[in-house]
Parts: structure tokens; C-alpha cells; sequence
């Protein structure tokens, strides 16, 4: 037994008082004589003893009564070590990713969850609780009330080892408080259990689906284009047992333009084409109606008018070549001449090819790296008879490294392709080795720490890559080299040209780094704005000389359509979509985690919880026992003769 307030026992020492008033209470007994002195002097000690046994038995009763008393102020109770800590915090962990919207056995589990913590949840203490994006330290637990029941989905999933470690850091580092740290999601298996930290009970509560099945519109993509349209195919998986056919529904802003239906009778994946004629831009979303979980039931994409890349060669040499690949409606091909270059097109380029100068003037060097700073790509190809010195300074401002002195003139073939190089990306299916590689005559060697995107047998570089900008080490002339009539030189040029204006994908993913470039030129302190239907925002961006490039991370945080606008002026049409993770219902076995507990719901683990720190109070137990004495100690008044 333990005391609330054991600085009140010292009150028992009031105990004696009684004891010594009753020790020296000396009362004597008057002397009569009566005529029959020995029945006098039998009464007179029968009265003696009768009384002075009523007076101990009075004062044993007062005595008790008091101790009662005063070992009921005292608040006298029995409670284990944990429920005695009064130092006590609790971290409480919420999954309100899009996986607990599956339907429980009441309804959606993750509104079901929120039901009864608001049921459960009382008291004085303060919580400190966090979800997938948001955390709240030490409030109360009327403030947690009042916003538990209003949260809401949303695509991020932490996963364990960064749930266990937010939780770490949201707890004090005393070492006596009891630690409760409660984790309430349905578990989706994404990796092993972490070693948890052994100054903090864990405790979990795993919810479950009725039905853990779903079906899910993965990826969009084209699979193939053509003058008049494109093949737009669709891919779609299953979890679980689910309806043999599922519908699938395309819309152009907003619209139905063609349905179709899904067999998932023999696999668990299917893909469908859809048709659609290229009449500018599309502001598309795919649609299925499933009934399990509901966000991966939407697929948006935007594609936009095509922007035509602009390139310019300034040449000294044959550019056939050149003409042949960019001469053409994708882009807008411009060339000049060394002597009659206009300087004044530079900064509007995207890409410009240096073909063959002999030398590079100081004015061109300057306005070349003012355009590369500004965000445009450039391609060097150098001459046989170059001014070194030129050249040089050029590759310096482009920090693109040194050409050596003596130039190399014995054969060598092109025959290492760098296929990991974000140029070749979708070029080959596989690293092919029976190629027919190019040769070149003659090469100037280069030190350079720049990618080498392609090189020689000896592994000595023949195109180099640093930024945006590019650096071929052997003339192409045809004296030289037979590069230009090589099957490299197209996938290796259209790359360099496309790398140069990064247009947006036909959807990009919520949540992640996403960067892309919008051909616009815009004066100072102008910016572009995404937008929605119902919201906007400001993305992060930096002006260049004829394109803007933005980057998302955190916003947008809904999926859907968005525009990109200058002031009021659409530009083009951007899409985002949820990341597709939480859509495989695959859950983990918790009890396999060491050093936790699990229950199955959380009224459970709030009554185990509340019992381990419940205290039996004695109090109202002395305070009977004292009225009781009292009531004895009338009755022998009275009542004892």
C-alpha cells in the first residue's frame, strides 16, 4: 500500500494526546458509609471495574476512528510501477494513406479508426500524435478531438523505419518517463520490421479489410503515332477476387469519348488501346468503376500541341547531314554561315550545332556562354584545321575540359555506346554488340572529367557531355570519318536536340521531384501559375533566354489536370497522378515483429493500457471504517452497563 499524501501520517502522532488525557484522568471515588458496609464495598468495586473497562473500550474506539481519519486524508492506494510513473508520454501513429479507405467490417477502416479514438481517448494528459504529412506535439487531448475526426487521405505512405525514427524524435530523452508509442495502419508490407528501441513500448493495432481486392489504372502511355492520330494504351491490374469485366471510360475534358471493357478472367494485368486523332491538344482522363478502393479509379493525361524545337548550325563545312535531320515540321531549322552569322537569333535558339569552325571569334565565345547559362544546349564539332587557342577558351567558359596538343592520326572505331546515357534512353532494347560502328580517321585527344557518351575501342572519348552542351573529338567530314553516314548519328543528334527543350511527359506523379521546361520567353519578375479548376499555385522556376523550366515537388498534392498560364493565357496543359503503390493490397504479419504487442482493435489496447495504469483507491474504505468506529463507540456510551 501506498499514500497520495503520506506527509499527513505524521497527524497519527496526534494519537497520544487522547491516550495520556485518558492515563491521567485520576477521578476518585467518594467515600459513604452505609449500615451494611460489605454489600457497599462489592458494588463499589463491581463499579470500578465496569467502568474503567467502558472507558478503554471508548478510547479504542476513538483511537480507530481517528486513524482512519487521518489515514483517509493520507489517500491511501495500490498500483503497479508503471501505473505509479506520473511522468508519462504518448506518441500515437495514424495511417491515413489511400490503402485504409478499403472497407472494413464498418465501413472504411481509416473513418472507423478515427471513430473510436475519438470514443476512447480522455483524460488530462497531453498527446503528441502524426500521420502520413502532418504532426501535432503535446496537445490536448480536447484539441486531438477536435481534428481527428477530419482527417483525410492522402498518397504518402511512411514507411516503419522512418515511422520508428519520427517517432524517436517526437519523444523527450528522459530516460524515466513510460513511453508509449502507438501505431494504428493496416500494414501494407513495404520491407522488413526495424529493431525497435528498447525505451519505448510499442504497440499495434492492425486494421483489415473484408475483401483485399482492388483494380487499379497503372500507366498510360503512346504506343504509337501517326499523321492523322495516336494509339493510346492502357494498363490495368487486379488484386483479389474482383469482377471478371471491368469498364473502362476515355474522356477529352470532361467528356465521353470512348468505353470499352476489361477481361481479367485469365490474368491479373490487361492492356486496351484507344484511338484518338491529333486534334491539338487533350485533356484526357482514363476512368474504371470499382467500388474497393477509389483513387487509383482515375488516370489523368494532357497532351499538347507540339513545340517546335529551334536549332541553328553555324557552319564552315558540308551540313547535309543537318539539313536532312532537322528540315523538317518538328523543328525550325535555321543555318548560317560563319562570316554572315546574325548574333541576334542566338539567345531564341534551343540548340546550336558549331559545324567545323576553324575558329572561334572572342564575341561568339561570349554570346555562346551567355546561352548556355541560359539554359540552351550546344554541339561542338571541331575542324581539322582549328585554331586550338579559340577552341580552347570555349571549351573553359563551358568547363568542358583541354585539348592536347598533338593531334592523333591513326584509325580507330567508334565501338563503345554508353546505353545507360539518358541519350539513348528507349534507343535500344538491349546492349547490342555485332554493331556496325563508324571509324575515324584521325581524333583530337581530350582530358576531360565530361561523360563520355560514346568512345573508342581504347576507351579514349569521341563525344563528350557536361550540362546540356556536347563535344564531338574528330572533325565528321567525310574525309575524316563516316560517322555521318553511321546509324548512330540519328538517335544520337534527334537526342541532343529533343535534351534541349525538356517537354512535359503525358503525366507526371505527385509527391516527387518533377522537372520540365515550357518554351516561352518572359520579361523580368514575370512568372507562370498552374491551375485547376478549384486552386493555383505558384510552382518554382527560372527564367531563360527562351524557355522557362519548372519544377513541382509537394505541389500539386491532389491528381488531376492542371494549365499552365501566363497572367490569364493558357499556355498548355500539364497532368498529375498519385503514385500507384498503395493499390497491392499485400499486408505484413505483425505479431512476427519483435518487441511489440498487437491488438485488434483500439478500444483494446486503450482498456489494456487503462488497466495497467489503473490505481485501487483505499480512501472511501477508512472513511467507512471511521464512521463505523464512531458509531460503536455510541453504542457502548449507551448502551454498556
Amino acid at each position: 500500500m501506498q499514500f497520495k499524501h503520506p506527509e499527513i501520517l505524521y497527524a497519527l502522532l496526534l494519537l497520544l494526546i487522547p491516550i495520556f488525557v485518558h492515563l491521567f484522568q485520576l477521578r476518585r471515588f467518594q467515600k459513604i458509609d452505609f449500615t451494611n458496609v460489605a454489600f457497599l464495598k462489592k458494588a463499589t468495586l463491581q463499579t470500578r471495574k465496569s467502568s474503567r473497562l467502558k472507558k478503554w473500550l471508548t478510547l479504542l474506539m476513538r483511537l480507530l476512528a481517528l486513524s482512519c481519519i487521518i489515514l483517509a486524508f493520507a489517500q491511501p492506494f495500490s498500483a503497479s510501477k508503471k501505473a505509479i510513473n506520473t511522468e508519462k508520454e504518448t506518441v500515437l501513429y495514424i495511417d491515413n494513406s489511400f490503402s485504409m479507405e478499403a472497407k472494413g467490417s464498418n465501413g472504411p477502416m481509416l473513418k472507423k479508426v478515427l471513430q473510436e479514438l475519438y470514443e476512447n481517448i480522455q483524460g488530462e494528459a497531453k498527446l503528441t500524435w502524426f500521420t502520413n504529412i502532418e504532426t501535432k506535439k503535446n496537445v490536448s487531448q480536447t484539441d486531438f478531438k477536435n481534428e481527428v475526426l477530419s482527417i483525410d487521405y492522402t498518397s504518402k505512405q511512411l514507411s516503419l523505419e522512418d515511422i520508428k525514427l519520427k517517432a524517436t524524435q517526437l519523444f523527450s530523452k528522459s530516460t524515466t518517463a513510460d513511453k508509449q508509442l502507438l501505431l494504428i495502419s493496416d500494414f501494407q508490407q513495404n520491407g522488413k520490421f526495424p529493431v525497435l528501441d528498447s525505451s519505448y513500448q510499442v504497440n499495434l493495432v492492425q486494421t483489415k479489410p473484408v475483401v483485399a481486392a482492388n483494380i487499379a489504372i497503372d500507366t498510360v502511355f503512346i504506343a504509337s503515332q501517326s499523321a492523322t492520330g495516336s494509339s493510346l494504351k492502357v494498363g490495368i491490374s487486379k488484386t483479389g477476387e474482383v469482377p471478371e469485366t471491368v469498364a473502362v471510360s476515355l474522356l477529352n475534358e470532361g467528356k465521353l469519348m470512348a468505353k470499352t471493357a476489361v477481361d481479367f478472367s485469365e490474368k491479373n494485368t490487361a492492356e486496351m488501346v484507344f484511338d484518338i486523332e491529333n486534334t491539338g491538344r487533350y485533356i484526357g482522363e482514363i476512368q474504371i468503376n470499382d467500388g474497393l478502393l477509389s483513387y487509383d479509379n482515375s488516370l489523368f493525361f494532357s497532351i499538347n500541341e507540339k513545340e517546335k524545337i529551334k536549332i541553328l548550325s553555324i557552319t564552315e563545312a558540308n551540313q547535309d547531314f543537318l539539313q536532312k535531320l532537322f528540315n523538317n515540321e518538328n523543328y525550325t531549322y535555321t543555318q548560317q554561315t560563319y562570316n554572315q552569322l546574325n548574333y541576334s537569333v542566338i539567345p531564341e535558339q534551343n540548340f546550336i550545332v558549331l559545324n567545323e569552325l576553324k575558329t572561334i571569334p572572342s564575341s561568339l565565345i561570349s554570346t555562346l556562354k551567355s546561352f548556355s547559362d541560359g539554359g540552351g544546349s550546344i554541339f561542338i564539332i571541331p575542324n581539322a584545321e582549328m585554331d586550338r587557342n579559340s577552341y580552347q577558351l570555349l571549351l573553359n567558359e563551358l568547363q568542358m575540359g583541354t585539348i592536347l596538343n598533338e593531334v592523333v592520326t591513326s584509325e580507330k572505331k567508334i565501338a563503345k555506346i554508353n546505353f545507360s546515357h539518358h541519350l539513348y534512353t528507349h534507343v535500344f532494347e538491349k546492349q547490342v554488340t555485332n554493331f556496325q560502328f563508324p571509324t575515324v580517321q584521325s581524333f583530337f585527344p581530350v582530358t576531360s572529367n565530361a561523360s563520355a557518351v560514346l568512345s573508342f575501342e581504347d576507351d579514349k572519348p569521341f563525344l563528350l557531355q557536361t550540362a546540356l552542351n556536347y563535344l564531338a573529338t574528330a572533325p565528321f567530314s567525310s574525309e575524316n570519318s563516316n560517322f555521318k553516314t553511321s546509324p548512330l548519328i540519328v538517335p544520337t543528334l534527334i537526342a541532343m536536340a529533343h535534351q534541349s527543350l525538356s517537354l512535359p511527359k503525358l503525366y507526371l506523379q505527385t509527391g516527387k521531384i518533377n522537372e520540365f521546361a515550357i518554351p516561352i520567353k518572359l520579361a523580368q519578375d514575370e512568372i507562370v501559375t498552374l491551375k485547376d479548376s478549384v486552386s493555383n499555385f505558384i510552382p518554382l522556376q527560372q527564367t531563360k533566354a527562351n524557355s522557362v523550366a519548372i519544377t513541382t515537388e509537394t505541389e500539386p498534392a491532389k491528381s488531376g489536370n492542371y494549365g499552365i498560364y501566363h497572367k490569364d493565357q493558357w499556355l498548355q496543359s500539364i497532368s498529375y497522378n498519385y503514385p500507384r503503390t498503395e493499390s497491392i493490397l499485400n499486408y505484413a504479419t505483425v505479431e512476427d515483429w519483435e518487441g511489440t504487442k498487437a491488438f485488434s482493435s483500439v478500444s483494446e489496447v486503450f482498456n489494456t493500457l487503462a488497466e495497467e495504469n489503473n490505481t485501487t483507491q483505499f480512501w472511501k474504505w477508512f472513511v467507512i471504517f471511521a464512521v463505523l468506529f464512531l458509531v460503536i463507540e455510541m453504542f457502548i456510551l449507551k448502551f454498556f452497563k
